[in-house]
Parts: structure tokens; C-alpha cells; sequence
């Protein structure tokens, strides 16, 4: 069984070192990290690619994930990657990068915000995902308002994905209120994915 220390490596770097062994046709490995959002997006990857994950909590903070295969299918990667064909124009998703709309006065920019997802929540043609990375996910852990209409969104289907990392530096990984925590990875794969990314 090949072991990977992925210690001191933020996410996405340990999925994509556990990714890159998958592929070798590997029955069983195992990964250590540091930080328990990586736990989470390793064990959902394996959950992916037919591996069981077992985790144990090691001294420092530290937790090995050992993965063995199941023989369970791997989930096919989207139509659109694999034929390398331009997406539909009409399948869009939104990055929130920040917690405000525009340049200027906050008040207003927060405002904004919470008009536009709710506005968003009444359209018939969603989005097919929700990004919120760096002060963008204070909309999904701070903002009552704004979590109301993503709540909605997301009981429509919409995707909410949420860095992890960022709640992470933030603190805020505890107050998370709607969406899924993900990594780089689930974010860029998500945007190439898309026929257009709309950012607010």
C-alpha cells in the first residue's frame, strides 16, 4: 500500500495526490493531512472513484485516511469534459467572490446582494451551481438575510459549494448554514464545466 504524506498541503493538492494514485489502478492507499476539511473532500473522492475510506486521528491534529477499493463504479466524469463540447448556453453558474455587489458604499453593496439572490430564487432558469469563495462565504455563514434565499435555491436543486479553505481562514467553518464545504478543485472543475460563469 503506497502512503502519501500530504501534511502542511492545503486543498485541493491532497485529492489531487490521492486522484493521481487512484489512476494508477492502485487497490488500496493511504494519505495523511493535516486539517479536517481535507478529510472530508478525501473521503468524498474516494466515495467517487469506488474506494471505501476508513480515518483515524493521529497526534498533532493529524489523520490518516486509508482508501481500499471496492469495485463499486466510478461516477463518469461530465459529458461535456469527456467530448471536449462547448456546454449549453443556458447552464450558468455564480461565483460570489465577495460578501457585497460592486464598488462603493457597503450598506448599499450588502443590499444588493441580498436583492439579487433573491431575485435569483424567483427566476425559473437557475443556475446549475452557487460558488462562494474568500468574504463569499460570509453570505452562507453570517448573512441571515441573503441564507434565507440560498436556502431556497438550493431546495430548487442549485448547488451551493463552499470553499473550504476560506471558511477555514475565517473561522467560520462551524457557523456554515447551507451549501457543501468543497475544495479548488470542486470549484474549477465546476467553472469549466459551465456554458458561463457569472460573477457578482
Amino acid at each position: 500500500m503506497n502512503h502519501i504524506d500530504a501534511k502542511g498541503k492545503a486543498c485541493p493538492m491532497p485529492v489531487m495526490l490521492a486522484k493521481k494514485e487512484m489512476e494508477t489502478g492502485c487497490d488500496a492507499l493511504s494519505i495523511t493531512v493535516d486539517n479536517a476539511i481535507a478529510v472530508q473532500n478525501l473521503t468524498r473522492l474516494a466515495e467517487s472513484q469506488g474506494f471505501s475510506a476508513e480515518t483515524a486521528e493521529e497526534a498533532g491534529g493529524c489523520f490518516t485516511i486509508t482508501m481500499h477499493r471496492t469495485g463499486a463504479p466510478v461516477r463518469e466524469a461530465p459529458a461535456e469534459i469527456l467530448s471536449c463540447t462547448v456546454p449549453a448556453p443556458a447552464d450558468y453558474v455564480v461565483f460570489a467572490g465577495r460578501d457585497v455587489i460592486g464598488e462603493g458604499d457597503a450598506e448599499l453593496g450588502h443590499s444588493l446582494i441580498k436583492m439579487f439572490f433573491y431575485t435569483l430564487s424567483e427566476k425559473a432558469d437557475l443556475p446549475s451551481a452557487i460558488l462562494f469563495m474568500n468574504h463569499g462565504v460570509r453570505l452562507v455563514t453570517e448573512n441571515q438575510q441573503t441564507i434565507e434565499h440560498l436556502k431556497v435555491l438550493e431546495q430548487r436543486g442549485v448547488r451551493l459549494i463552499v470553499c473550504g479553505t476560506c471558511l477555514n481562514y475565517y473561522g467560520l467553518t462551524d457557523q456554515l448554514q447551507c451549501g457543501t464545504i468543497g475544495n479548488m478543485y470542486d470549484i474549477v472543475e465546476t467553472m469549466t464545466a459551465a456554458g458561463r460563469v457569472i460573477t457578482v
